[in-house]
């Protein structure tokens, strides 16, 4: 997985491009986000814009993360939902746990 790393405002936006997966995704993700509430930044925005593929460890992942994130009291929240990825979320139901965006304007506003 690829990753770009940017913060606009206070909010710290995290590209992905390519797969979320067991073994190399789902631990960068992980990693991306640690260092991100490391440095003060708790307002997440994950653009899964270039994202092609997602197993269940890496939606796994992003719910630990969902949750590492609110402890410390910040917020994730997604953007930019490939039509697969969609479809996982509308099945598990975690549709319902994450705050999901079209446009990365409006994301950047719900904060």
């Amino acid at each position: 997985m690829k990753s770009v790393v940017r913060d606009v405002g206070e909010v710290r936006v995290l590209d992905l491009e390519g797969k979320i997966t067991i073994g190399t995704g789902d631990l960068q993700l992980r990693q991306l986000i640690e260092e991100s509430l490391t440095a003060g930044k708790n307002k997440i925005l994950i653009n899964l814009k270039g994202v092609t593929h997602i197993d269940s460890s890496g939606i796994g992942e992003m719910v630990g993360c969902f949750a590492t994130v609110a402890r410390r009291g910040g917020k994730m929240k997604l953007e930019n939902l490939p039509a697969k990825i969609n479809d996982i979320l509308q099945v598990t139901q975690l549709i319902t746990v994450f705050d999901v965006y079209d446009a990365e304007g409006e994301a950047l506003a719900s904060y």
